[in-house]
């Protein structure tokens, strides 16, 4: 054995007793011993199973010779390293574990088993705190909050005791706790009522929400004012994006296939520059918002940005500028303070994308496409447009997108269904 809080002074004040497994079929449980060793002052228990047991068991086998004085001879057995640990865990009781599983071992070993009485797990045991069952094969140890607290106060060290002087001092009733929060609750729920309780902590949810999404209007009078475009381009980073977006709107078929082969673009976009308008202006302002939306999308991929112009140099100061301040996070790491994409960042992103699709699409969009260009969960990209007040819809998908799976579509339009705060996370469904 190896004592895990000092050296032994005297071996021969020690008595152990060693528990084996009842389970002696099971191919593991059949080798789980317990040995309990008892001093004049503190119990110690060392195990050969679980956490406590020493790994050096399991790298390589130790034995133990006993030499016969009379005849010379050594006999050779297999033996085990036992880490022992003082018993001073709270409110554990060794009985059940004992009675249940394991047996007493080889007491013909132990002289003082005449009575069959098993050595309390603490030296209190002998006075008022433990309870020791004669010819039962074992006692009832339990250590008590108190008796832990009685131990730091005569062993324990000076920063223990300061600890449990703190606890003390801090110490307050679970029933005068309990009293107060009861009585304030109930003045609470007299003087506003049940009803006003939910509707202000639906009101907070709701407001929690918002502070990631495009701003609302519900008093509009048509879809597109709901959402107004300026609030997602201001008219400056608006006409920023004129030179970068000029060469989507003068985009050819061959050009087109070519980014659809080498996929510089996402599949919303690519999808809608086969439909261009061929009005100039209107082309060039829905080339101005693909463009962004693309840029969008692929600034969302981002998780650490480390350049200043995470983008590239044809991305306008103005545009990049944005993108940082509005969609990026500041975090400290390693000395120095760093953007990154959390996930409530991507949140945001999704709701300006989803918002400037239905710009895009005459406020009807195919989100099953954005969540796919997103890489996000669909009921993630539900959620995120529930929020933003659509009608959820199921269509079939479109000639030239993936497959003919059912796609959903989110329709703005008015009135404006009522809000509702998440309702948490669903239901796995459970697989056949």
């Amino acid at each position: 054995v190896r004592f895990a809080n000092g050296k032994l002074q005297r071996p021969d004040s020690l008595r152990f007793t060693v528990y084996r497994n009842r389970d002696t079929a099971h191919p593991r449980k059949k080798h789980r011993r317990i040995l309990v060793s008892e001093t004049e002052r503190l119990c110690y228990v060392g195990h050969n199973f679980g956490s406590e047991a020493m790994k050096c068991n399991s790298l390589c086998r130790y034995f133990v010779g006993v030499l016969d004085k009379n005849s010379g001879q050594m006999e050779v057995y297999n033996a085990e390293i036992f880490n022992m640990q003082p018993l001073l865990s709270g409110g554990r009781c060794w009985e059940s574990q004992l009675l249940c599983c394991f047996v007493l071992l080889i007491p013909a070993l132990f002289p003082w088993h005449v009575t069959r009485t098993i050595p309390s797990l603490v030296h209190a045991g002998r006075k008022r705190g433990a309870q020791r069952v004669q010819g039962g094969g074992c006692s009832k140890v339990c250590l008590c909050p108190v008796q832990m607290d009685l131990c730091i106060e005569a062993f324990g060290t000076s920063k223990q005791k300061r600890a449990l002087s703190s606890r003390r001092m801090n110490a307050v009733g679970n029933d005068i706790v309990t009293t107060a929060v009861t009585k304030a609750a109930a003045n609470v729920i007299d003087a506003k009522g049940v009803t006003a309780l939910v509707q202000d902590v639906a009101q907070d949810d709701v407001q929690n929400i918002s502070s990631f999404l495009p701003p609302c209007h519900e008093d509009a009078d048509r879809p597109e004012h709901v959402y107004r475009f300026e609030d997602i381009l201001s008219p400056a980073e608006y006409e920023a994006l004129r030179v970068p977006a000029a060469p989507l709107a003068s985009i050819t078929t061959e050009e087109l296939a070519k980014r659809a082969e080498e996929r510089s673009h996402c599949s919303f976009v690519l999808e809608e520059l086969k439909f261009l308008p061929t009005d100039e202006k209107s082309r060039d302002h829905k080339a101005r918002c693909l463009w962004f939306l693309d840029t969008l999308i692929k600034f969302s991929h981002m998780k650490v940005i480390k350049k200043k112009h995470p983008m590239g140099p044809e991305c306008p100061h103005i545009i990049s500028r944005k993108l940082m301040k509005n969609f990026s996070s500041l975090t400290y790491n390693n000395g120095s303070i760093q953007n990154l994409i959390s996930a409530s960042m991507k949140a945001k992103i999704t709701a300006y994308v989803i918002a400037l699709a239905l710009h895009i699409n005459n406020f009807q969009t195919n989100l099953t496409v954005l969540q796919n260009d997103m890489k996000l969960q669909e009921s993630r990209i539900l959620d995120i447009a529930k929020a933003l007040r659509l009608r959820v819809s199921k269509a079939k998908a479109g000639p030239g997108l993936e497959n003919d799976q059912n796609h959903k579509l989110g329709t703005l339009s008015l009135p404006l269904p009522t809000q509702k705060a998440p309702e948490g996370q669903r239901k796995r469904r459970k697989m056949n």
